[in-house]
């Protein structure tokens, strides 16, 4: 059996998991990333994805997050999301509607300022509808 460590995942509104785990993968900003007990410390953004716990060699949760920051050190793994939701409580007919109105928000946007927003949440709504998908 694997070596466990500590894993928490907070939100703006609450902390939505704390608990043991033997690893974790991550969506870094370059690219997923797992974590074992004994990781090289590191921080790293977070591009929206799936991040997934496991215990006892098989996937435990699955998480979606919009993006935020991962902090790792040797016995803990901390992820502060922008927005995380259950894979398995996506609600697809929502996320379609989050990628409609992103583009129409491109396609409205009078600004880079506006532009690049736009352009985040669609990429948000990309990720959210391939991992609901997914699931």
């Amino acid at each position: 059996m694997a070596e466990e460590f500590s894993f928490e995942l907070v939100s703006p509104e609450k902390l939505l998991l704390a608990e043991e785990v033997d690893m974790v993968v991550v969506p870094g900003a370059e690219g997923d990333f797992g974590v074992l007990v004994g990781h090289a410390p590191l921080i790293s953004s977070l591009r929206p994805g799936v991040i997934d716990t496991y215990n006892g060699g098989k996937v435990a949760d699955r998480i979606f997050v919009a993006g935020g920051f991962a902090e790792v050190t040797g016995e803990r793994c901390t992820v502060l999301a922008e927005e995380a939701i259950p894979v398995k409580d996506i609600d697809s007919a929502n996320a379609e509607e989050r990628l409609k109105v992103a583009k129409e928000a491109i396609s409205g946007a009078d600004n880079d300022t506006l532009r690049n927003a736009a352009e985040i949440e669609l990429t948000v709504a990309e990720a959210m509808l391939a991992a609901g998908r997914a699931a």
